[in-house]
């Protein structure tokens, strides 16, 4: 509960000093937003549809096998992945509401020489969210404001001898958005209630997170985005439950097309069960072939 209060007490120090920073120092341009006329719009952003041609490497993946994070449990080989990352982006002048549905699947299935098969599920995750950010200040470029952030993160079959996963989580903070190289950047605290195991696991967490992109130069993009996820409580003990959760992913974008696009990328997570004796990780290096595309509704 100290780290709770923490967390909100610097996230409600940062709402009451930003206004102070904005008319005291000059070298710091953040200005508040004013209401306007500006139409309200509603893209349908397709951020990325692609197949993933990649090599893993899984550390201490014998500790994990019953975690329900297909990550930590899988073989240490070449697979092949398949991602949807899709958001309904609705914009007014003080308001911003995202709605998502994110996908991810992988499993390799291999025959060995004396015929026996097997099946190694390298990825899988289903992610439903939606997000209202609300625009009280300009900083440079980007807005920032408090933000609140629904989602429920399943899958689409259970992982070995784990049970499915099926987790909702709340998340509420501050953010910096719409800016023209970061997309977002985020403290929030978190609380989760995980329905993977009997009777449900009520969680809380401190999360900090990002999105950003950068033109290097025409037709190539540096796209990464990740976050780091501490937790500081629970209502049950399940030895699969992390302690933390890292999560970072990063590409170089090189366009075919206007809409397709060739990606080497790097991905790699971290985390702690609470049952684990040591960290389990996944590192991956790959190449994405992906469509990506951003239609004006209204």
């Amino acid at each position: 509960m100290q780290v709770w209060r923490k967390i909100g007490a610097a996230i409600g120090f940062l709402f009451v000093t930003i206004p102070v920073m904005a008319e005291e120092n000059p070298f710091i341009d953040i200005k508040p937003i004013e209401p306007t006329n500006t139409p309200s719009t509603l893209k349908a952003n397709f951020r990325r549809v692609a197949i993933e041609f990649a090599n893993t490497s899984v550390s201490h993946a014998e500790e994990y096998q019953n975690s329900p994070i297909s990550e930590f449990s899988a073989d240490s080989q070449m697979q092949i992945n398949g991602v949807f990352d899709f958001m309904l982006e609705y914009q007014q002048d003080r308001l911003a509401w995202n709605n998502g549905l994110y996908m991810e699947y992988g499993k390799t299935k291999i025959k060995k020489a004396d015929g026996e098969r097997t099946t190694n599920e390298d990825a899988d995750e289903i992610l439903v969210s939606t997000d209202l950010a609300q625009k009280l200040w300009k900083v440079q470029t980007a807005d920032l404001g408090p933000f609140v952030n629904l989602g429920f993160q399943t899958e689409f079959t259970a992982n070995q001898d784990a049970p499915r996963n099926k987790v909702a989580r709340l998340k509420g903070g501050l953010k910096l958005f719409n800016g023209k190289y970061l997309e977002e950047l985020y403290l929030a605290m978190v609380g989760e209630s995980d329905f993977t195991y009997s009777p449900t696991n009520y969680k809380s967490a401190g999360e900090i997170g990002f999105r950003a992109n950068y033109p290097v130069r025409e037709g190539v993009k540096f796209a990464a985005e990740g976050y780091f996820r501490q937790y500081f409580s629970y209502s049950q003990y399940e030895e699969t439950d992390l302690k933390y959760d890292l999560n970072v992913k990063a590409r170089m974008d090189v366009s075919l097309t206007k809409t397709l696009a060739l990606a080497p990328y790097i991905s790699y997570r971290l985390g702690k069960a609470r049952g684990a004796s040591v960290t389990g990780s996944n590192f991956m290096i790959g190449l994405s072939f992906q469509y990506a595309d951003l239609f004006n509704i209204f």
